[in-house]
């Protein structure tokens, strides 16, 4: 059975990212029932988790979701333990057997998260061997929110904010003494009034747009981002860096587009457009855009919209500039003509390309059913959709290699 597999980012309170909580729609139990020979158990566990690791944590720390059978079973120790934590997940009951293997797991440099905690004496025990409580923002009480940081920030204790879904949400976790935030918070517009876009992003927006026609005009793509000297830099540094291994120095803006060839021309230049309107925002946001647009252009042919590739890829860039523009999508989209379908999906209407982007959306946030229920709508083979998330992440890692992103002091 192909193994579905997603993340959800961990923050800082500087929005530096602590690690990823790993979104599995296939449990660990899965596998392992699934053969008696433990050779066959060890394989599974090191293809799913193991090797997927650095690919999608980047060396981070990956939150694993850990239910009884998972934790008494010492599956756990399979996974390098500077690598992983262990979520224990609301539905575990600290019965004897399970605060046991708890107990091992500490006792080997193993770190204990509990999800979703609610503070009962029931949690007590798991309270007394934990690294991090997770506490939900959504579900949990403001005053209980309060409480909780009074009550385990002095026994160090790390809080994680988890469902954090807006920067208001986000600042008042941070006055209140909370360590880390889980949540799309940083993908949200910090200001929502009605402003101007600035100019020299408008220029950026412009340039998505210009490179993702059906057809290019490589000489007006040059004179646009001559026009803007930012864009034009980031641009000849990129392309001299040694990530893209030219063999020869890039002295002008026509000779840079010579090198690209048509297919560069829209990658990258989308590339270092969004890395430059991103450039006071946290590198994950920066990163956000590309992997979505990578993924709905590799879901294209399996939709039957081959011929619109390029269309569904303008879409997945376009999908975060609410939060890099820090104003309302519905305003950046006015700001910039879009085919009409793309807008319409974007705003939330109904059609081809939407079913594209809800398949995006909801596998980043590891809505299975959902992911399910559009891939039906597309007659898309289900199987397939993991293969292509990972080598969108493996994309946006790649083609960031030398761009320059926000480090959280």
């Amino acid at each position: 059975m192909k193994a579905f597999i997603a993340r959800q980012p961990i923050f800082t309170q500087h929005k530096s990212i602590l690690g990823y909580e790993l979104l599995c729609r296939s449990g660990p139990e899965n596998f392992f029932t699934a053969s008696n020979d433990p050779e066959a158990s060890i394989a599974a566990v090191d293809d799913v988790f193991l090797f997927g690791l650095n690919q999608l944590t980047q060396g981070r720390l990956a939150f694993i979701n850990c239910t009884r059978e998972f934790l008494v079973r010492d599956y756990l120790t399979l996974l390098p333990r500077d690598l992983v934590v262990a979520e224990i997940l609301e539905s575990v009951r600290p019965d004897a057997e399970c605060l046991d293997a708890c107990r091992r797991l500490k006792s080997a440099g193993y770190r204990l998260a509990l999800d979703d905690f609610v503070d009962t004496p029931d949690a007590q025990p798991f309270v007394e061997l934990a690294d991090f409580i997770k506490v939900d923002f959504q579900t949990t009480s403001p005053p209980e929110i309060e409480r909780l940081a009074r009550e385990f920030a002095p026994r160090k204790i790390d809080l994680i904010a988890e469902r954090v879904e807006t920067h208001e949400m986000f600042k008042q976790g941070v006055k209140l003494g909370y360590v880390y935030f889980q949540g799309y918070f940083f993908c949200r517009p910090q200001m929502v009034e009605r402003r101007d876009v600035p100019a020299h992003k408008m220029n950026y927006v412009r340039i998505l747009q210009e490179v993702n026609r059906t057809e290019l005009d490589l000489k007006e793509i040059g004179q646009v981002i001559k026009r803007e000297a930012s864009l034009a830099y980031r641009l000849l540094r990129y392309l001299n860096s040694p990530a893209f291994a030219l063999r020869t120095e890039v002295h002008s803006i026509p000779h840079a587009l010579s090198l690209l060839g048509e297919s560069g021309v829209r990658k990258w230049v989308s590339l270092v457009t969004v890395a430059a309107m991103g450039e006071d925002k946290p590198g994950e946001l920066v990163m956000l855009p590309l992997v979505r647009a990578r993924f709905c252009e590799l879901l294209a042919p399996l939709a039957g919209m081959r011929q619109h590739e390029n269309d569904l890829f303008l879409m997945g860039l376009l999908s975060a500039m609410d939060a890099i523009l820090d104003m309302p999508l519905a305003k950046v989209l006015a700001e910039v003509p879009v085919k009409s379908e793309i807008k319409e999906s974007l705003l939330g209407r109904p059609g081809r390309f939407r079913s594209v982007y809800e398949i995006v959306m909801n596998y980043e946030a590891g809505m299975w059913e959902e992911v399910s229920r559009f891939a039906a709508q597309l007659k898309i083979n289900e199987e397939k959709v993991p293969d292509l998330y990972m080598s969108a992440l493996d994309w946006g890692k790649e083609i960031t290699v030398g761009i320059p992103t926000p480090v959280a002091k």
